[in-house]
Order: C-alpha cells, then structure tokens, then sequence
C-alpha cells in the first residue's frame, strides 16, 4: 500500500475511533432524555411492584425524568422479560423483577428471549436470605419433624405462586430431601396462595418472611422453619431449616433492575449508581427495609455476574427437582 493511503487509512481509523469511543459516554452524559419506563411483571401492590415504585420515585427526582411503572402480569413474568428484551437499547425501557425470573430459561419451552443473552442485569434493590415454611394451625404439627411424619401419613397439598416459580423449585426440594409426598396447587400470586393457607385450602406452602408478618404473629398462621443461613429477625424463635437438613440451601430473595442487552454500558453504569443512591434515602430504604431486603451495593458487572450464578444454580435445582418444562 502506498504510504500516502496507508496515511490516509490509517487517520481514518484513528478518526473513527475517536467519533465511536466516545458514544456511550455521550449517551450517558443525556440520559434520560425522556421519561423511562420500568415494566413489572407482577400485579400492582405486589411485593416485587411496591419495590420497583419506591426506588422509581426516587429516581424521578435525581435523574429529572419521570421514571414510571407499567405492570405487565402473566406467565410467571415471561410477557414483562419479552417486553425488555425486544426493546430500544436506549436505557428507557427497564424490566424490575423479583428472584422468580432465574429458573425461566429451565421451566417454559420456545422462549422467544434468552435472559443471560437478551438482558443487561443493573442493579438489585438487595437481598432476602431465606424463606418460612408455614402450615395452617389447623394441621397438627408444629417441628419439622412433624411435619414430615404427618405427610407420610395424610395427604398434604401445597401452593405456590405457579410452575416453575421460585417458590415452586424451593418447595420440591424441600419435598425431595424429606422423603415426601406432596401434591402441587399452582396459584396465580403469592396472596391467592397466602388466601388458601388460611383458609385450609392448601397444607404448607414456603414464602418470603416480610409478606406475612402479621399473620404469623397473629397466630393466623404457624411458621416451622426458615431456609436462611441466619434466623430472620421478626422470627428469631423459628428454627433454622438447617438445624434439620445441614446441605438444604437455596438461594433467597432479590429484586433487580435489568436494561436491554446491548445498552451501552455508561448507561448501565449510571442506572446502578442512581439506584444505588435511590436506595439510601430514608423512604426508600424504609420500604426495601420492611421487606426484608438488604442492600448489597454490587457494581453493575458485580451484578451480572451474580445474577448469571444465580441463573446456573436454578438449571441445577429445576433439575434436581424434576420439574419438566412446559
């Protein structure tokens, strides 16, 4: 090649570098231009919603944008993860999503998205350690021990949120390592499930702590364990499950926040130090606080990286637990 157009080629090639290198900065430096929308794949008042809404209104205030939420309930959350992934890589479509979204890819046939390819993990709102297992006080059990003896015995029918739903995967691994029979009863939320319990619909069922507070308390319901590594505070008195089963561990309950994939990642990263921020004023850390969740101030690559463990350890568990996808 003459030096003259080696010149020449090579300056272009600098020059593109120069225009291309500095984009997403420049993205980010105007982000948002215009309102943002965080869809929800749960019904309005929901744990995962109320969540989304807190740190939402925050993030309207600091980023001069509205940041709103557009609930888009069904299939386990698959509508709202198809809605984000088929969006504008721009950083105004979000997805926020409770822990149910990592065993998707092991428990629905002909997904049109893959979640480790077709989304950006942001930010998690923190994390929940464990799950109670409750019963109706009705049933005549109140260990674990009991418990087990009792389903050997009668048949026992437990709820959950649906097939494939976290709840669903921690339950059958329950039932495996106890040596069990159960009969599944899927139910469109966690509250319709909740409803059954106490009406003795439904035998036992697992759910995260902050949700039924109350009702356990109030003696509405009886709590025999907790899956966490460390007693939950507002149920110091509830035995560990690993009191009973030393290897039964699962993960617990998170929120996140997730962008298209493909959003330049100065966007990504400027979403994670606003939420970040978001979750250390007073109103919002009151409501992460009160659902149990704490803040764990991962980078947004700390989070992808979380978030692609957790979607691993779910293909284990779904398959450990039997559940065929569907």
């Amino acid at each position: 090649m003459p030096r003259s157009l080696a010149v020449v080629v090579a300056a272009l090639a600098f020059g593109a570098l120069q225009v291309a290198t500095p984009v997403g900065a420049e993205q980010a430096a105007s982000y948002p231009s215009r309102p943002v929308k965080v869809i929800v794949g749960f019904a309005a008042g929901s744990g995962p919603d109320v969540l989304a809404r807190a740190v939402a209104t925050q993030l309207s205030a600091d980023l001069g944008q509205n940041v709103y939420i557009e609930n888009r309930a069904g299939a386990n959350g698959t509508i709202a993860i198809s809605a984000v992934a088929q969006a504008e890589t721009d950083g105004h479509t979000l997805l926020f999503s409770s822990s149910s979204i990592v065993p998707v890819p092991y428990v629905y046939k002909n997904l049109s998205f893959d979640i480790l390819r077709d989304l950006a993990p942001v930010a998690t709102v923190g994390i929940l350690d464990g799950f109670l297992m409750l019963v109706n006080p009705a049933t005549p059990v109140r260990t674990v021990p009991e418990f087990i003896d009792y389903a050997k015995r009668t048949r026992v029918l437990y709820g959950t949120p649906g097939v494939g739903n976290i709840l669903h995967l921690v339950t059958e691994l329950f039932r495996i390592r106890a040596g069990i029979e159960m009969d599944h009863i899927p139910f469109k939320g966690a509250s319709e499930v909740q409803t059954a319990l106490l009406g003795g619909n439904i035998t036992m069922m697992f759910v995260t702590p902050p949700s039924v507070i109350g009702v356990v308390k109030e003696g509405q319901l009886r709590a025999l364990a907790y899956t966490g590594a460390e007693p939950f505070p507002e149920f110091a008195d509830v035995p560990l499950m690993k009191t009973y089963y030393p290897d039964f561990k699962v993960s617990g309950s998170w929120g996140m926040f997730y962008a298209p994939a493909k959003t330049p990642r100065p966007i990504v990263d400027k979403l994670n130090a606003a939420i970040q921020k978001a979750l250390t004023v007073p109103a919002v850390a009151n409501v992460t606080r009160r659902a149990g969740y704490v803040p764990d101030g991962r980078s947004a690559g700390e989070t992808a990286e979380f978030f692609r463990r957790e979607v691993e350890a779910a293909g284990v568990a779904v398959k450990a637990a039997g559940i065929t996808p569907n």
